[in-house]
């Protein structure tokens, strides 16, 4: 009862509902796993990752003891993300602890003044350090799980510090062949701002199912995300009409178009074996990503993985439109 405590001191933070656009610190969404890049982007319940209580914390158990896990995404316009992510178990009482390290780098900038003169190159950069802790409820298969995070983004001069924490919780059974999981992600404040006004971190409100078939050997992945904010559509410019008479109107945003934006699903095929296969599909990022007239293909993603004995290396394609693609590398080690 003590440790279940301590997760709910972990998360006595203000929670705010916001989406991308509206908020700071928005890289803490960006996927760093190339498993879970592979699988759609979004997937909550790999409980076999070392990576996976970055996102979920209540997927931190002792199987993960002493894992080390390395991550790299070449991202959208020559930016990369970096991350790292460790677990150990204390001992039987206590249990297993989880730390992580993300470090997006925006590259070199040029910097000129208000007449064009340049005054030199700066760097810009996000980072976050989390602690993450989980407790298995008495005689059950619910776990809750807490992280606190500790952010620093910095651009030239400027920097801002922020502290945020994830809660989540989760129905896991090793004979079961589902797992149901309920996450709220980035609940926090902005300790010191870049200007005078404080920003709200960007807070996610997620659920997550994944089902293991008995005959074939594949694992559904399903999440629905943005459950804070129902209506998450824009209606697209470049989908207005304009009559003969110059009349515009609007792109209609249907029930069903704003829904599916709350979803992503992944397949993964052989997850037990040596070798597996990754697919998966990102609806939101699909819809808003889409060119005209023309297919894309975007919200597509694609990987595998590769065991070597204690070292298992898996790859990610994350199809985002034909100009730019992202591609994520992680290498996750058994150091027991």
């Amino acid at each position: 009862m003590k440790r279940f405590i301590f997760l709910l001191f972990l998360v006595s933070l203000d929670l705010f509902s916001q989406v991308g656009g509206e908020s700071i610190y928005n890289f803490l969404n960006l996927t760093g796993s190339a498993r879970q890049a592979s699988l759609g982007g979004k997937v909550l319940t790999l409980v076999d990752d070392v990576n996976q209580p970055i996102w979920n914390p209540s997927t931190i158990n002792r199987n993960l003891n002493n894992q080390l896990s390395v991550s790299y995404m070449n991202y959208l316009a020559d930016l990369s993300l970096g991350t790292a992510s460790y677990a150990y178990t204390i001992n039987e009482n206590l249990g297993t602890f989880h730390t992580s390290i993300n470090y997006l780098n925006y590259g070199n900038f040029v910097g000129a003044d208000e007449e064009g003169f340049e005054t030199g190159s700066f760097k810009a950069y996000d980072l976050s350090f989390s602690i993450g802790y989980s407790y298995n409820f008495k005689n059950s298969d619910f776990y809750i799980g807490s992280n606190i995070k500790f952010i620093n983004s910095v651009i030239e001069n400027y920097s801002s510090l922020g502290i945020g924490a994830d809660l989540g919780f989760i129905y896991y059974n090793e004979i079961q062949p589902y797992i149901f999981t309920l996450v709220i992600r980035n609940m926090g404040y902005q300790v010191s701002v870049y200007d005078e006004e404080k920003e709200n971190l960007p807070n996610q409100i997620e659920f997550g199912i994944s089902y293991k078939l008995e005959n074939v050997p594949i694992t559904w992945h399903l999440t629905l995300d943005n459950l804070q904010k129902w209506e998450i559509a824009i209606s697209n410019p470049s989908n207005e009409i304009v009559d003969i008479d110059g009349n515009t109107t609007k792109e209609d945003i249907t029930f069903f178009d704003n829904a599916f934006r709350h979803l992503s699903i992944g397949a993964e095929l052989f997850a037990e074996s040596a070798f597996n296969l990754r697919l998966g599909y990102n609806f939101r990022r699909s819809k808003e990503l889409m060119l005209v007239d023309e297919r894309t293909f975007s919200g597509f993603t694609a990987g595998f993985g590769i065991k070597m004995k204690k070292m298992k290396f898996n790859y990610a394609f994350s199809k985002y439109h034909p100009a730019s693609n992202a591609s994520t590398f992680s290498l996750l080690i058994n150091l027991n």
